[in-house]
């Protein structure tokens, strides 16, 4: 019998180490491990240890790249400094200089700088296209291309993507298929066992859930993440021991955090999406009648100040990011996404009234009644 999501988040790869039978996974904040002998230290290169220096691994860097791995029902995982640094060590893995991506128009700023100004320093060209249109993903695949790029939901404006579709074109062009799974998270999909090759998360974002750790990890194909630990590692995109045993003390309570947040943010699209004084919700309703994700993005309506907006809200702080218990608020325009281009802003629907809403754990009829009270006050 397969264990429930809920099981698996805390058992599904606990580690167990030096058979000392302690409850939790100690932290080990070591630069090092030490050797008894010349023989012991060789025996490190030829497989038979495990740690030598705390960039090349660590007990609590395995444990965070292998319990999500374990979630992903992916074969392994490895953790990496940041979400951006996971995504990275992800592309190199398969692309090289001279090699090409196809990657979907409405990703994160972030990912899209990475792939649009960065990597095309080193030789690896990028083309930006809606996956909404295979069609159009199709005719931007050329000969050098290697890789699908694309978000299970996309940030900020949370299309929902077919994944299958889109690893279903990779496989008849012979390409690998790299998800950034930080929105959904496990919970809600699981893009390996779809077919992708490469799974990424933020794991700032939900793995960690309490707005106190930068991390990332990406799981996926052996031959893959073999590739991925390798960059991590020669890059200095390592984990710190502390960051990787933070994001696994999160991690354990993603089911319960996720669920609670998915329908709160459901019920709070609703409520808005009755208000006068919003324009638009973004929010996959039709994906699941419990909620689909945690995050709920709205336009304004034209007679509310967005500056005030931001202003007349209480205990619900802006702040550049996502996935925390509390709930949040961000400006996609000012923040994630202000290394666009502007006519790739307008194109997207990245506009000055567009409010992104990371939402928390709180009481539902609470969270309403912040957004209501706001919406109201900001009325020009």
């Amino acid at each position: 019998m397969t264990e429930k999501f809920e099981t698996e988040v805390l058992h599904a790869a606990q580690r167990k180490l030096g058979g000392i039978k302690s409850k939790s996974m100690p932290i080990y904040q070591t630069s090092a491990f030490t050797f008894n002998d010349l023989d012991e230290l060789e025996g490190f290169y030829q497989g038979e240890g495990n740690y030598l220096y705390s960039r090349v691994g660590n007990p609590n860097t395995d444990e965070l790249g292998q319990s999500v791995a374990a979630l992903e029902h992916a074969p392994d995982g490895v953790a990496a400094s940041s979400g951006l640094a996971a995504i990275l060590a992800g592309i190199l893995a398969i692309a090289k200089s001279g090699d090409h991506i196809v990657a979907a128009d409405d990703v994160y700023g972030g990912s899209f700088h990475l792939l649009k100004s960065e990597l095309e320093r080193f030789g690896i060209g990028a083309t930006f296209v809606p996956f909404s249109d295979l069609g159009r993903v199709e005719a931007a695949i050329k000969d050098h291309t290697k890789i699908l790029y694309t978000e299970s939901i996309t940030n900020p404006l949370l299309r929902t993507e077919n994944l299958e579709a889109v690893i279903s074109l990779a496989k008849k062009r012979k390409l690998a298929v790299l998800v950034d799974n930080t929105f959904a998270t496990p919970l809600h999909v699981r893009p390996f066992s779809l077919g992708a090759d490469l799974v990424v998360h933020s794991a700032t974002k939900y793995i960690g859930g309490h707005s106190d750790v930068t991390s990332g990890v990406i799981v996926g194909r052996k031959d893959l993440i073999a590739e991925a630990r390798s960059r991590i590692v020669n890059l200095g995109a390592n984990l710190s021991p502390f960051e990787a045993w933070l994001t696994c003390r999160g991690l354990k309570t993603l089911a319960l955090r996720m669920k609670a947040q998915s329908g709160n943010a459901r019920l709070l699209a609703e409520r808005l999406r009755e208000n006068e004084n919003v324009a638009k919700v973004y929010y996959p309703f039709d994906k699941d009648e419990k909620g689909y994700g945690a995050i709920v993005t709205i336009e304004l309506a034209v007679q509310v100040d967005t500056d005030a907006f931001f202003k007349c809200l209480d205990w619900v702080k802006m702040v550049p990011t996502l996935g925390g218990v509390e709930t949040t608020v961000s400006h996609p325009l000012k923040t994630s996404h202000r290394a666009l281009p502007p006519g790739v802003q307008q194109e997207l629907g990245i506009t000055y009234g567009l409010v992104r809403i990371s939402v928390g754990i709180e009481h539902a009829e609470d969270i309403i009644a912040q957004f209501e009270k706001a919406l109201t006050l900001a009325k020009k």
